[in-house]
């Protein structure tokens, strides 16, 4: 056999294959649309009669789940996909037109974008979960004591007789660790700074020649007063408060001290822990309640701006569907521009980071007040002055609900 009639034959043979593998496709396909269920004539939820995909009474979509898994999960992208097309295209507006998103939703143009309230829940899950996560992964060292406030514990200290034993491990607990390559590049930095107080530059030079306190430095010393006698324990505590500080509610007093402030004290002193040792935990506890919190002053904010517009006779809901919105936007550029914040300051600290960082913000509040001008479409006086006082009014409806968190996280156990 010559080598074209190999070639005809081969070829013939492949093609034949091809078509008998298609014709086999298209019987099965037929097969399947031929036991496939039919289709929906009357809603499964409520029995209404279909004249489309979506039921016109209870708005169910007409989906059979009873099919091969195959279907079911080309549904699901579809849904996720949309539901994708929808999310980026609010925070798209979110982030640089949020007025569009309220003006929008309230025009009746709701099907493209996010509802309000799912919109706000998700920001503020996103921003509280970042600023919990923050506040783990920043290290709080509550001990931060001068070289002249550790020489003088120690001389109290060693004028009270305590043991050689007790005396090394305040030692070991008062060494220092050398400062790193980063943060010796920004201390010096701050240094530049002329108008730097003389206080806060003779202490970080301090910090610069002889390093900060360990990590553990808190937990050493700790452990070394419980070795202590009495009289060398309560000297070291007088000591560490006049010099290091913290949350003290001791007003040298105790004859003046009610039930209110007694309460106060103990709480503290529990939550806290000896000198603030445990104020990191306290700080994620009170940050786990700020959502609530949050959600609480959405409904507030509304009733302040229905106060401010209410010769507008606009409906109250209204007002709250513009607060969700605010809110989302003010939670997620505040994150945005704590991340630009942070990235410029490593990666070119100086004065150009810091007009970059001013004009961030600064754009954050002259959106927040378009926002208002554009939504409510008052002239630029009476935006203004409206700005203001709405600001001042929910700021003061905000420090009263922290107020009534921080106490609510001190007293729950």
């Amino acid at each position: 056999m010559s080598d074209d009639a190999a070639k005809i034959l081969l070829g013939d043979t492949a093609i034949s294959a091809t078509e008998q593998q298609r014709g086999i496709f298209r019987r099965r396909r037929k097969d399947r649309q031929l036991h496939a269920p039919p289709p929906f004539t009357h809603c499964e939820n409520c029995g209404a009669r279909l004249h489309g995909h979506w039921c016109a009474q209870c708005g169910q979509p007409a989906v059979d789940y009873r099919r091969s898994f195959r279907h079911v999960i080309v549904d699901l992208l579809e849904s996720f996909l949309n539901w994708d097309s929808k999310f980026f295209t609010t925070i798209g507006l979110l982030v640089t037109r949020p007025w569009r998103l309220t003006n929008a939703f309230l025009a009746g143009q709701r099907v493209r974008y996010l509802h309000p309230a799912r919109l706000y829940l998700l920001a503020s899950i996103t921003f509280f979960f970042a600023a919990t996560y923050a506040i783990k992964s920043v290290h709080i060292n509550p001990l931060n004591l001068s070289a002249k406030d550790r020489t003088e514990i120690r001389n109290e200290l060693q004028a009270e007789n305590v043991p050689s034993e007790v005396l090394a491990a305040v030692d070991q607990a008062f060494g220092s660790v050398p400062v790193s390559s980063k943060k010796r590049a920004a201390l010096e930095e701050i240094l530049k700074n002329k108008d730097l107080p003389q206080a806060t530059r003779d202490s970080i030079q301090y910090r610069l020649e002889h390093g900060d306190p360990p990590e553990d430095a808190r937990t050493k010393l700790e452990d070394a007063m419980k070795n202590m006698p009495p009289e060398a324990r309560s000297k070291l505590e007088e000591t560490l408060k006049k010099h290091e500080g913290g949350v003290i509610f001791d007003d040298g007093n105790p004859q003046k001290k009610d039930k209110i402030d007694n309460w106060l004290e103990k709480r503290a002193h529990e939550k806290f822990g000896t000198h603030g040792s445990n104020i990191q935990l306290f700080l994620v506890t009170l940050m786990s309640n700020l959502p609530y919190m949050m959600l609480a002053c959405i409904p507030l904010f509304a009733l302040v701006l229905k106060i401010l517009y209410v010769r507008r006779r606009i409906f109250y809901i209204d007002h709250l569907v513009y607060a969700f919105h605010i809110h989302s936007f003010a939670f997620l550029m505040i994150m945005l521009n704590v991340l630009i914040t942070i990235g410029l300051n490593r990666a070119i600290p100086g004065v150009f980071a810091g007009l970059v960082i001013a004009a961030l913000w600064t754009t954050f509040a002259v959106q927040i007040f378009l926002s208002i001008r554009r939504v409510y479409r008052q002239g630029w006086f009476f935006s203004v002055f409206k700005f203001f006082l709405g600001g001042i009014a929910y700021l003061t409806v905000l420090l009263v609900a922290l107020a009534i968190t921080f106490l609510i996280t001190l007293a729950t156990p």
